[in-house]
């Protein structure tokens, strides 16, 4: 595996992604931030990691969230 030191996503793994944007946020914000039902309609960890993990644009915008979050922590 290359090591990837410009990239805060490297290492960390999509559920941890959700966890932490989870209870940072919660699931009503992340459905008004990022537009997709899994985060709307009876969110749960599991449903929303099968539908990002087969949905490329839903799983970037949860990434940069995740960016967001992580540069807004360290801005304070």
């Amino acid at each position: 595996m290359e090591l990837q030191p410009n990239n805060p996503l490297h290492g960390i793994k999509l559920e941890q992604i959700l966890n932490d944007l989870v209870a940072h946020y919660g699931w009503e914000y992340m459905g008004y931030a990022v537009k997709i039902n899994c985060f709307n309609s009876n969110p749960t960890i599991k449903s929303s990691l099968k539908f990002l993990r087969r949905t490329p644009w839903a799983r970037a915008k949860v990434e940069a969230l995740y960016l967001k979050m992580l540069k807004n922590k360290t801005n304070k």
